[in-house]
């Protein structure tokens, strides 16, 4: 008399393992995190971190999580920190100069650009714009911090009206209000107020922050990188070479 043979628990285990796991891998849906999780980068180098990554050091600054996603930051493989469901700063609609690479402002593609109309002006380097076809994580209107510059304060809650402040508000003024303008983006999407942080270029393909700095309407903003920092500084020396705009009387 033959006896049935015993099945082996092994291959069930196995069998049982594999299942789990197609499951989890396939079929399970894969959850991100919600958009406005806070990652943080450093000054330098191209990964987003968890708060307290051993790779990351002390000059951190925090981020929303689609905004380092947007901004070309990858996540670190040391802190794993949390993915995002949005598209990547390479696969991205927005144009920014620092995926396209570029080494001068004169470079950029204005047919790449974000089209809308300057709709409010704050002061010289602060104006509201309406985006025609805005992309995922841009709103139809922005309230845009121009990159790379800083004009005099003129609107600031605590600070008197700054030297040279009025010139350079009335320079925007005149030259964007009620006009159509392209925009660029750069590494950092916004700052920690929200504000949009964008190169402003007119359909000619002037670029409204540098002629800021080129006619002495701002100094160039160096405290945050961005791509054509060396270039706005050489801008800067000469604006104030020539005695230009906020220069003519030393500055």
């Amino acid at each position: 008399m033959k006896t049935r043979a015993r099945p082996d628990f092994r291959v069930a285990l196995l069998s049982l393992f594999l299942v789990t796991a197609f499951t989890l891998l396939v079929v399970w849906p894969v959850e991100t995190a919600p958009l406005d999780t806070l990652v943080y980068v450093g000054r330098t180098g191209t990964k987003y971190h968890r708060f307290d990554c051993r790779t990351l050091r002390a000059t951190k600054s925090e981020m929303r999580l689609d905004d380092a996603v947007l901004a070309g930051y990858e996540p670190c493989r040391v802190c794993n920190p949390p993915v995002s469901g949005v598209v990547s700063a390479k696969d991205s609609p927005v144009y920014r100069v620092n995926v396209e690479n570029l080494s001068s402002y004169r470079q950029a593609d204005t047919d790449k650009m974000l089209r809308g109309r300057v709709t409010r002006h704050i002061d010289g380097d602060t104006v509201h714009i309406t985006l025609k076809n805005p992309p995922q994580g841009l709103n139809r209107v922005e309230k845009i911090r121009m990159i790379g510059v800083d004009t005099p304060e003129t609107v600031h809650p605590v600070k008197e009206v700054e030297y040279f402040g009025k010139e350079a508000s009335d320079f925007t003024k005149r030259s964007l209000l009620d006009k159509d303008v392209l925009l660029a983006l750069d590494w950092d999407m916004r700052d920690k107020y929200g504000r949009l942080l964008a190169y402003i270029y007119l359909p000619d393909g002037s670029c409204h922050n540098a002629e800021l700095v080129r006619q002495g309407y701002a100094n160039a903003y160096t405290l945050f990188p961005f791509q054509f920092l060396e270039e706005f500084r050489a801008l800067e020396r000469e604006a104030r070479a020539a005695k230009s705009g906020l220069w003519a009387n030393g500055g």
